[in-house]
């Protein structure tokens, strides 16, 4: 029994000593972002002036590598870079620029969304485009980018 209860004693400092001995990797926790409403605003102001450049590339750098994008003018899901870089070469030939009308704007930990009505401009035809739209934030670690952007026009009035 006497040595039973050495063995016992003896394993449990060697636990110790081999637990004090090591580095102990310790799982951290993820950091939880909550945006304000004005940041969520703020980030249709980014991807907005992102369209204002006319670059393809600065726009689609908006979105997460797997993000959807269900586009106002195009039957086809967006759902690569290169797909949604294809749709923002032709969307951008009429150099459009986007205005929020009405909007609701919920956060959370590490997301965000961004839902409403807008108008667009093209300054090229003089054409505008109401339309309705959500988009979902994710934060990626260190950017809020976009997972899901829906836009559709808004029906006729009949």
């Amino acid at each position: 029994m006497r040595l039973m209860g050495i063995i016992v004693v003896s394993a449990v400092l060697a636990g110790c000593a081999a637990e004090d001995g090591r580095q102990v990797q310790r799982v951290q926790e993820p950091v939880c972002h909550s945006p304000t409403e004005q940041e969520v605003a703020a980030l249709f102001e980014r991807w907005n002036q992102s369209l204002l450049s006319g670059d393809p590339a600065l726009v689609v750098a908006n979105y997460a590598e797997d993000a959807i994008l269900l586009p106002t003018v195009s039957n086809q899901p967006r759902l690569t870079q290169a797909e949604r870089q294809d749709y923002f070469e032709h969307f951008l030939a009429d150099r459009p620029s986007g205005r929020i009308d009405l909007r609701r704007i919920e956060t959370g930990c590490n997301s965000a969304v961004d839902a409403g009505l807008y108008t667009f401009t093209f300054a090229r035809t003089g054409a505008s485009v109401s339309g309705r739209y959500s988009y979902s934030y994710r934060w990626d670690g260190e950017q809020w980018l976009i997972t899901s952007h829906h836009s559709s026009k808004m029906p006729e009035n009949h």
